[in-house]
């Protein structure tokens, strides 16, 4: 079941795979950015996630954290995502992704919207597994291929101020829509 705008978020506390450090969501001071991604080593999601590690230092001031989960096990999850700057959380059982309603389709890699995304994340992909900067996906996924993107945002009293689940494998918040977001959140809260 997919959850709608209003709808309140359990506290709960997650391990970011790169330190085992706790992760809470929601986060008691800041809005939380949760991104449901697809499987470690995607090239659609890598590529999506260096957008938002170029503009990480501006999320943060606007007092949002980054919170990325995806359906892969937390050790193969560590070689794709070291040295990013926020929690990264392994979810191999897809239990969040069943409590926030994301799904997975064929239509993650049909839409012929995707079409674009998907040939340039593998060219990208590919020159960077040859500058050796980036590691392949495992041949074989757990969680599946064909997962679907979802975004929330979610206040610190766990109520979720904007939501978006994915129509196709690229179907995820760009940086500009999270900032602007995330300030009308805090204008209609105030």
């Amino acid at each position: 079941m997919q959850l709608d705008t209003g709808s309140l978020v359990r506290t709960r506390t997650l391990t970011a795979v790169a330190d085992g450090s706790p992760v809470a969501v929601p986060d008691p001071e800041r809005l939380v950015h949760l991104q449901f991604r697809r499987f470690a080593g995607c090239p659609v999601c890598h590529l999506h996630l260096r957008s938002v590690v170029r503009r990480h230092a501006e999320i943060e001031a606007a007092g949002i954290r980054e919170v990325v989960v995806f359906h892969s096990g937390a050790d193969e999850l560590r070689e794709h995502v070291a040295g990013l700057p926020f929690a990264v959380i392994a979810d191999p059982d897809k239990r969040l992704y069943a409590e926030f309603g994301v799904e997975s389709s064929y239509r993650s890699l049909l839409s012929p919207r995707a079409w674009w995304p998907v040939l340039r994340a593998v060219a990208v992909g590919a020159v960077e597994l040859l500058r050796g900067r980036q590691k392949p996906p495992a041949r074989t996924q757990g969680g599946g291929r064909l997962g679907l993107p979802a975004d929330f945002l979610i206040a610190p009293d766990g109520t979720v101020l904007a939501r978006s689940y994915g129509e196709h494998v690229d179907d995820q918040w760009p940086v500009g829509k999270l900032l602007t977001l995330a300030a009308r959140a805090r204008t209609v809260r105030a």
